[in-house]
This record gives structure tokens, sequence and C-alpha cells, in this order.
């Protein structure tokens, strides 16, 4: 297949890497000196827990022209960064484009595409398991021995489906669909932004943080207080799992996030420059709305709040 990876950080390079080795025809779309890294030298990941390092050739544009048509265009980039993509990608001829990360609007980026373009689009919506960092020249790739996608419409199921999974037939990453994203990304968010404000109230020092007992316990609340927005709100909280985890497993939820600050891999997922300061901010004003158009109390999102990066300004 003819694919595009538009976003070449650290999840859309992985990506690409899967579906290189799939044997797809794959393009990634890059910019400044990540774009003269994989011209060069390829795409090179370092990928962390299996001590080995990969490099594929891939082709490589800066700009994507309404008429470069591909079967299927992933993009792959922190939630504040989708809207400034979302005119070329509506210009474009292509008619398949999965929008992967994290993500408060995906119903508005939908109806912008489909609105937008001169032709019809199949729009779906991804979030890929995996982490990392860069450095000069390659990516480090933090992962399981299988990673994998939630991905899925709005509330629909993909009749198009088939063009993603014929994407992935010959590689070892898992894809599990979701019916409802629209829900799925909301409570995702709900979830990891209140787990990325422990970093910045420490100045990304995890260690100090995992003894601060209180800060943990305002975490996990706020956590449950930005599902209940949700539920108040009339979305259904995914997975369940998720609820009974900060309402009623608050000791082990407390434990099992005491453990991750203390470790090298809680560095990583959690620390300070796991998530943008940009994407955070952005997250937290989508919370924001979702609050008041919700009229509830979120005491702990409130005090959690004043480690936001828009706080900080």
């Amino acid at each position: 297949m003819r694919i595009l990876v538009y976003g070449a950080g650290v999840l859309g390079s992985y990506l690409a890497h899967v579906l290189v080795r799939g044997g797809n025809n794959v393009t990634m779309l890059a910019r400044g000196s990540r774009l003269d890294e994989l011209q060069k030298n390829g795409n090179v990941i370092r990928h962390y827990f299996q001590f080995r390092t990969t490099v594929d050739q891939v082709n490589v544009i800066s700009e994507l022209q309404p008429k470069d048509i591909y079967d299927l265009i992933f993009v792959v980039m922190k939630y504040p960064d989708f809207q400034s993509v979302l005119p070329a990608l509506a210009a474009n001829h292509s008619s398949h484009i999965l929008l992967v990360g994290n993500n408060a609007s995906p119903l508005e980026m939908r109806d912008y595409l489909l609105a937008s373009s001169p032709l019809k689009k199949q729009v779906a919506f991804g979030f890929q398991v995996s982490a990392g960092w860069r450095e000069t020249g390659r990516m480090f790739c933090v992962r399981g021995p299988q990673v994998q996608m939630t991905l899925g419409g709005l509330g629909e199921d993909l009749p198009w489906r088939t063009v993603i999974d014929q994407a992935f037939v010959n590689t070892k990453y898992k894809l599990v669909y979701q019916q409802n994203m629209d829900e799925w990304l909301k409570s995702h968010f709900m979830m990891v932004l209140p787990l990325n404000f422990i970093a910045p109230a420490y100045n990304g020092d995890l260690r100090k943080a995992a003894k601060d007992n209180k800060l943990l316990h305002q975490v996990i609340a706020a956590v449950d207080e930005g599902n209940q927005v949700l539920e108040k709100l009339g979305y259904t909280v995914t997975p369940a799992s998720q609820i009974k985890l900060a309402r009623k497993q608050r000791k082990m939820f407390y434990l099992l996030l005491k453990f991750m600050l203390s470790t090298p891999v809680g560095k990583i997922l959690l620390g300070d420059k796991a998530v943008s300061a940009d994407e955070i901010s952005a997250l937290y004003q989508a919370f924001n709305d979702l609050k008041s158009s919700a009229n509830i109390p979120t005491p702990n999102w409130d005090i959690l709040g004043n480690y936001s990066p828009s706080s900080q300004r």
C-alpha cells in the first residue's frame, strides 16, 4: 500500500517503521532538521527495551500537495498541532485519513475535513501506545513487545476498516477498534492530564513527588472528577475500568502510581517531557470547557491546574 505518515516525531517514526517492515510503500512528511535526518540517514530508531537499533529508508516530503494521492494517511502529532494541518488534508485528494494522538475535539476535526474537502473523505481517529524521546540523528522508542493502537470512528462502525487492516497484515502491531473514539479520547485525557501535573509540581523530580501522599491522592481524586464531568455530560467513560480504578480502587491506584514514579519507566512516561507544555495547556483548556458545560465542582482539578504551563505564564 502507498501510505503517508504525516508527522515524523517519536510516535510517527515508530509507526512508519512498522509499516515499512510490513511491506508498505511509506512516505514520511517532515520539516527542518528532522527532514534532513530522514533524507541523509533514514528513519533511525533505538528500541529502548529491545536493545537494538533499526534503520528504514523511507520516501520523504516536506509538504502535502492536493494531487499527492495515498491509499491511507496517518496524521501523527500533538493535539494543538492538528488544527494547522487540516486545510492541507482537506485539499488533498486522498480518501482515507486517520488522525493519531491525544484529541479533545475529534468531532470538529472530522466535520471540518468532510465539509472542506472537494472529494469524499473517510476519517477515523486513533491513539498509539508507545513513548520515547528524540536525540540528534535518531529516535528512542519505549514500547512493549507488541505496540497497540486503539482506533475507530465517532459512534459508528468503520466501513473502510479493511483498508487499515491491510496496512498491518504483515506486522506484529495490534489494532483495537472502538466504536466511539470521541468518548475514548475524552476519557483518556481525563486520566492522562492529572498524571502529567505531577512532574511540574516538583520541577521534574518524580522521586520527590512519589513521597507527597497528598499530591498523589489529589491526582487520583482529579481523575474521578474528570470522569464525573464526562458522566454529567452524557458520555460513557471508556474503558469502564477507569471509573472503578479512580472511584473504588483508590488504594491500588495510589500504590501503582507511587511505584511508577519511582522507576526509570515512570520518568519516561510521566516526566516533564513526556507530554509537551503546549499540549498540556490545550488539553487543560478543553477540560475547562467541558467542566463549564457540566457545571459541577472539581476542587482537585482546580488545585492541580496551578501546575499547568498556562498557569505559569
